[in-house]
């Protein structure tokens, strides 16, 4: 999918980078600065209070180690989050940690489930990279699989943090 870690890191910006209010401006700030152990000083605390798209950048941190020890169970805990929510970043890097068993059990559902969700909420080539991504999942998964994780996404709702 990605060739270096530089390409991945940016890649997650740009998926990231939508209009923002000037709080999450902040937020992205820091985070493409690349000075992770600064920036999750302030990314932390977002993620903390609710804020999805943290969340996301923190799931981020985590997986690849940025600024904070890798950790899959912990950036499978703030994708989820950030999915739960609705970011679409976070769903697409969950539906990934569900299919490769990172952080939580391998379920081909769940990650067929994330990724539809992750490109039913994108366009252009992120949307091109969610379906490729959930089409490779399905090639794994029985009739009856494919059936479920559909009927997953499809009674879907986006669940806000108090």
């Amino acid at each position: 999918m990605f060739k270096s870690a530089g390409s991945l890191f940016f890649a997650f910006a740009v998926a990231l980078a939508m209009p923002v209010p000037a709080k999450a401006a902040r937020l992205e700030s820091a985070f493409r600065s690349g000075d992770f152990p600064r920036s999750v000083k302030s990314v932390g605390p977002a993620a903390e209070r609710g804020d999805a798209r943290a969340q996301a950048y923190l799931g981020f941190m985590y997986q690849y180690g940025r600024g904070v020890p890798q950790n899959y169970r912990l950036a499978y805990y703030w994708y989820r989050r950030g999915a739960e929510q609705g970011n679409a970043a976070a769903q697409h890097q969950l539906g990934l940690l569900y299919d490769k068993g990172q952080g939580t059990p391998t379920d081909h559902v769940l990650a067929h489930m994330w990724l539809s969700l992750a490109a039913a909420a994108t366009k252009g080539a992120e949307h091109e990279d969610n379906v490729r991504l959930r089409n490779a999942v399905a090639s794994k998964m029985s009739l009856g699989q494919l059936s479920d994780a559909q009927s997953l996404a499809v009674s879907w709702v986006p669940k806000r943090e108090r």
